[in-house]
C-alpha cells in the first residue's frame, strides 16, 4: 500500500509530455496563425471597434443633448464602453472581443443608449450584423477599415445617427488582442476601473548600474563640544535608502577610504545626497555638519577598472532648525520656511571617488536563476546567440484561490529585462491563454522563469483593503538544457510551498523552443567567463551583493508598478525569489542532501577499495592487482586509460539521456518530509514577529543544529592543523622524527626506483588479511598524536 502511494505520488508531481494542436513543423494553410504564434493553439475571435458617432440627438431632452454609451450584444455577452455627459459626437476607439466557441447567437447587435438618469436608460438606435457575413482577417492583413453606419430604431427605420463601427473575425495574433475587452470579462462583475488589470502586456525593468561612493577624507572639520562618546561618520542617501560609513573618532582630518554602494535606475533623475554627521552611531539622533548634493547624471559613468578621479566636495552647513528636513528630503527642503533658512558655506570638504559602474551585471535574481548576465553599459554588450520561444497554451485543475470557490489567473513570464503577463482568465479552473512570447538570447547559460497567480485586483474598490495577487506555483526552465530547435510541449506541476506543507495547484502546459542562428557562437560561450570582467577583477563582497539585489528587487517593484496595469511588489519579489537567502531547515537538509549525493560517487569508490584491500572478493582483488601491475610497469598508458574509460561512460549513457526539461521536485526539495513546524519558521517574517516560548524552541533547535555542523567544521580543521604540524615544531619530538624519516626517505629514494617504491607499498596494502594486524597503521597514529590549534580555544 505505501508502494502504491508513494508511486501515486510521483505521478502526481512528474512532468508530463502532451501533443497540443499548434501549427509549429505543420504546412500551414489559409486560416492558420502566422509562424509568430505557431508554438500556441488557435483560437478565432469575433472582434467590434467601436470608433465613434455623429449627430447624436436625445429623444426624451429639449435641448437634444444626450449622455451616449455603445452597448455590444452577442447572446449573453454583453459589453459597454465608456460613458460620455452632453455630447453629440462621442469618441470612444474601444475594441470588443468574443470568443467564437461561445458564440451561441447568430446575430451581433450593438447599440447606442442614452443615460438619462441612473435609473432612465432610454434607447437611440441600433445597428444588427450577421455573424455569418463577418469578414476573416489574419495579419500581416493591414487593419480593417472602419465605416460609418446608420442607426434604426425599433421598427427598422433608418435614422440620420450614425456609428463608425469596424467588424471582423480574427485570432489572438491580432494586434487589436491585447487592448480588447473580452467576452469572459465583461460578463463577469468587474469593476470597470479594474478591466486593466485583465489585459496582457509586456514590460522593460530599468536598466540598472550599481553606483559606488568611495569617501576618502574629510579636511578641516569643525566639530562641536560633545561627550567622549561622540564620534562621526559619513550618511549617503539616495532615493529611500541611506547608507553610513564606519564611526570614526572626532579629529580634523578624519580618513574612511570606504566604499559605499547603491543601484541606480536611468535615466539618473535622481541626486546622492551626502552629510557628515556627529553622534552616536547606534543612534537616531546625531548632528548634521554638512551636506552636499551630487546629481547622478554629473557622475562619471566608467566600464573598466580604472579608478575615477577624486574630487574634493564642499560642505554646506545648515542650522538645526533646517536639519530635520535635509535629513529627509533629496536636495529637495519640505516646508516653506526651511527653505528660506539661509546655508553658509565654510571650509570643510569631503574627498570622494563617485563613479556609475557600467561594468558589472546588476543582478537582480538568485545567481543560479539569472536570466540575464550582460553588463550594464550598452557599450560592453554583445550580439546575441538565439531566439527564446514561449507558447503559455492553458492551465487544468488549479486549486480555488478566492472564498467563493473561484480563481482569476493569469501567468508572468521572466526572462533578462523583459517581462511579460497573459491576460486574466477570469473565474476559470483551467484557462486558455495561448499567447507566445519571444525574447534575444545572449546566453545559453541562463533562466527563463514562468509563474501562476490569482488576480486579487478585480473587485477590488478604491476605498477598500489593499488587496494583493496570491501565487499558484512557479516554474523554471534552463535553456542549456533544451536541444536547438526543439519544441518542447509539457504539463508542468505547480507546487506552492505554504505553511500547511507542499500543494500542487494545477498544472500548466508550456511549449518552449530555443533557436541558435550559429551553433559555433553557442559553443564559444561556453569557454567565456559567465559574468562580466569587472566582477572578477574588482569583485564584490557577499554582503554588497545581498545588500545590492534588495535594492534592485525595491526599484524594480517600484517601476513596474507604475505602469498600466502594474505588476505588484508580491509578483516581482516572487519572481526574483526575493527570501531565497533567508534560513530554512527545510533548505539546509535539501542542501545536505545535494551535498551527500555528489560525494556518493567518492564514498562507493572508497567502499571498492575497502572491499579490495580486504579480500571480499578474490577475483575483485587480484584484477585490481593485474591492472595495477600493468600500469607500474607501463606508466604511458594511464592518460589514455583514463580517457578512454572517460568516453565509455559518456557513451554509454547517452541512450539513457534526459529528454524532459528539469522541473520542481518535491523529494529534492524535501518538501515531502518538512514539518509544519519548520515551514512556519520559513515563512515567518525578518525579523521574526515570534516571540515567546516558541522562539526559545526555534533559538534551541537551531543552536542544536550548529553546534553540529560546528563539530564537523572543528574535525575537518584539526585534521588540516595536524598535518601542518608536522613540520612546525609544536611538537619538537614528534617533528624531530617526521625530519629524520624525511632524511631517510631521501636517501632511499636515490637507491630505489620510484616505480620500485609504490610497488612495495601498494601491495603492502593489498597483502590477505591473515598477514594483518587489527590495531591502527602506524602513519595513521603517528599522526593522530599531533598538537592542533583547538588547544587553544575558550
Amino acid at each position: 500500500m505505501a508502494k502504491q502511494n508513494q508511486k501515486k505520488r510521483h505521478e502526481d508531481y512528474s512532468l508530463k509530455e502532451t501533443t497540443p494542436n499548434i501549427a509549429a513543423g505543420k504546412i500551414m494553410s489559409g486560416d492558420r496563425l502566422p509562424t509568430a504564434f505557431d508554438l500556441v493553439e488557435q483560437m478565432h475571435f469575433l472582434f467590434a471597434r467601436v470608433v465613434k458617432a455623429r449627430n447624436l440627438q436625445s429623444t426624451t431632452n429639449k435641448s437634444n443633448i444626450c449622455n451616449p454609451y455603445v452597448e455590444v450584444k452577442l447572446g449573453s455577452f454583453i459589453g459597454t464602453t465608456r460613458f460620455f455627459h452632453k455630447t453629440s459626437n462621442p469618441e470612444w476607439h474601444q475594441v470588443f472581443a468574443f470568443a467564437k466557441d461561445r458564440i451561441q447567437e447568430p446575430v451581433l447587435e450593438i447599440s447606442v443608449n442614452d443615460k438619462v438618469s441612473n435609473t432612465n436608460i432610454e434607447a437611440m438606435g441600433k445597428v444588427l450584423f450577421s455573424v455569418s457575413d463577418i469578414p476573416m482577417r489574419v495579419p500581416p492583413d493591414s487593419p480593417l477599415a472602419p465605416q460609418w453606419y446608420r442607426l434604426e430604431d425599433k421598427r427598422g427605420v433608418k435614422l440620420k445617427e450614425e456609428l463608425m463601427l469596424s467588424i471582423w473575425m480574427g485570432t489572438q495574433a491580432d494586434e487589436a488582442f491585447p487592448d480588447a475587452y473580452h467576452s469572459d470579462v465583461a460578463a463577469t462583475s468587474i469593476m470597470s476601473d479594474n478591466i486593466a488589470y485583465t489585459r496582457s502586456k509586456v514590460y522593460i525593468s530599468p536598466r540598472l548600474w550599481y553606483l559606488r561612493v568611495n569617501v576618502i577624507q574629510a579636511q578641516d572639520l569643525l566639530v562641536t563640544k560633545k561627550n567622549d562618546t561622540s564620534e562621526i561618520f559619513i550618511q549617503a542617501i539616495l532615493g529611500n535608502l541611506a547608507l553610513r560609513s564606519r564611526p570614526m573618532k572626532i579629529s580634523p582630518n578624519p580618513i574612511w577610504n570606504e566604499d559605499l554602494m547603491f543601484v541606480a535606475a536611468e535615466p539618473f533623475d535622481e541626486s546622492l545626497v551626502l552629510s557628515l554627521e556627529q553622534g552616536n552611531s547606534c543612534s537616531s539622533k546625531h548632528e548634521k555638519l554638512g551636506l552636499c548634493v551630487v546629481s547622478l547624471k554629473n557622475v562619471e559613468q566608467r566600464i573598466d577598472a580604472a579608478p575615477p578621479c577624486s574630487k574634493w566636495y564642499n560642505l554646506e552647513h545648515q542650522d538645526k532648525k533646517g536639519q530635520e528636513g535635509c535629513g529627509k528630503t533629496n536636495n529637495k527642503v519640505n516646508e516653506g520656511e526651511q527653505q528660506q533658512k539661509e546655508q553658509v558655506k565654510f571650509s570643510t570638504k569631503l574627498n570622494m571617488r563617485i563613479s556609475l559602474d557600467g561594468g558589472y551585471h546588476v543582478l537582480d535574481e538568485a545567481t543560479q536563476y539569472s536570466s540575464d548576465l550582460r553588463p550594464a553599459s550598452k557599450k560592453l554588450s554583445k550580439p546575441g546567440i538565439g531566439v527564446l520561444e514561449l507558447g503559455i497554451l492553458n492551465a487544468i485543475g488549479l486549486s480555488p484561490m478566492k472564498k467563493d470557490n473561484r480563481t482569476d489567473a493569469y501567468c508572468v513570464a521572466k526572462y533578462g529585462p523583459k517581462w511579460v503577463r497573459t491576460r486574466t482568465i477570469v473565474d476559470s479552473l483551467s484557462p486558455k491563454w495561448n499567447e507566445q512570447y519571444t525574447w534575444e538570447v545572449y546566453d545559453p547559460c541562463t533562466v527563463i522563469t514562468i509563474g501562476v497567480f490569482d488576480n486579487g485586483h478585480l473587485q477590488t474598490e478604491k476605498n477598500a483593503e489593499a488587496s494583493v495577487d496570491k501565487r499558484i506555483g512557479k516554474v523554471r526552465i534552463r535553456l542549456s538544457t533544451l536541444e536547438t530547435g526543439r519544441i518542447y510541449t509539457h504539463f508542468y506541476p505547480l507546487i506552492n510551498l505554504q505553511p500547511q506543507g507542499a500543494i500542487k495547484m494545477g498544472e500548466i502546459q508550456l511549449v518552449v523552443r530555443f533557436s541558435t542562428t550559429s551553433l559555433l557562437n553557442v559553443l564559444q560561450i561556453y569557454t567565456q567567463p559567465m559574468l562580466p570582467k569587472m566582477h572578477y577583477i574588482s569583485p564584490l563582497s557577499v554582503f554588497q551583493l545581498d545588500s545590492l539585489r534588495n535594492q534592485v528587487a525595491v526599484i524594480t517593484s517600484l517601476r513596474l508598478s507604475r505602469a498600466e496595469p502594474p505588476l505588484k511588489r508580491e509578483v516581482v519579489d516572487y519572481m526574483l525569489d526575493v527570501r531565497a537567502n533567508v534560513w530554512s531547515i527545510r533548505k539546509g537538509k535539501a542542501q545536505i542532501q545535494r551535498l551527500f549525493s555528489l560525494l556518493g560517487g567518492i564514498v562507493n569508490v572508497c567502499k571498492q577499495l575497502h572491499e579490495i584491500r580486504n579480500w571480499k572478493s578474490s577475483a575483485k582483488t587480484f584484477i585490481a592487482y593485474f591492472i595495477f601491475l600493468v600500469v607500474m610497469f607501463f606508466p604511458g598508458i594511464i592518460l589514455p586509460m583514463m580517457f578512454s574509460l572517460l568516453i565509455g561512460i559518456g557513451i554509454s549513457r547517452y541512450p539513457s539521456r534526459p529528454r524532459l526539461p528539469i522541473h520542481m521536485d518535491l523529494k529534492l526539495s524535501n518538501a515531502d518530509t518538512v514539518s509544519v513546524e519548520e515551514l512556519e519558521e520559513e515563512f515567518d517574517t525578518f525579523p521574526s514577529r515570534i516571540h515567546g516560548e516558541q522562539l526559545r524552541n526555534r533559538y534551541d533547535r537551531l543552536r542544536g543544529i550548529g553546534g553540529r555542523l560546528v563539530g564537523v567544521m572543528g574535525d575537518l580543521a584539526t585534521q588540516g592543523e595536524r598535518i601542518e604540524s608536522l613540520l612546525s615544531w609544536r611538537d619538537p619530538r614528534a617533528t624531530a622524527l617526521f625530519v629524520m624519516f624525511c632524511l631517510c626517505g631521501g636517501i632511499m629514494s636515490w637507491f630505489f626506483h620510484f616505480k620500485l617504491v609504490v610497488f612495495f607499498v601498494v601491495t603492502y596494502l593489498l597483502r590477505p588479511p591473515r598477514f594483518r594486524f587489527d590495531i591502527p597503521a602506524l602513519p595513521q597514529n603517528f599522526l593522530r598524536r599531533m598538537p592542533s590549534k583547538s588547544d587553544a580555544l575558550l
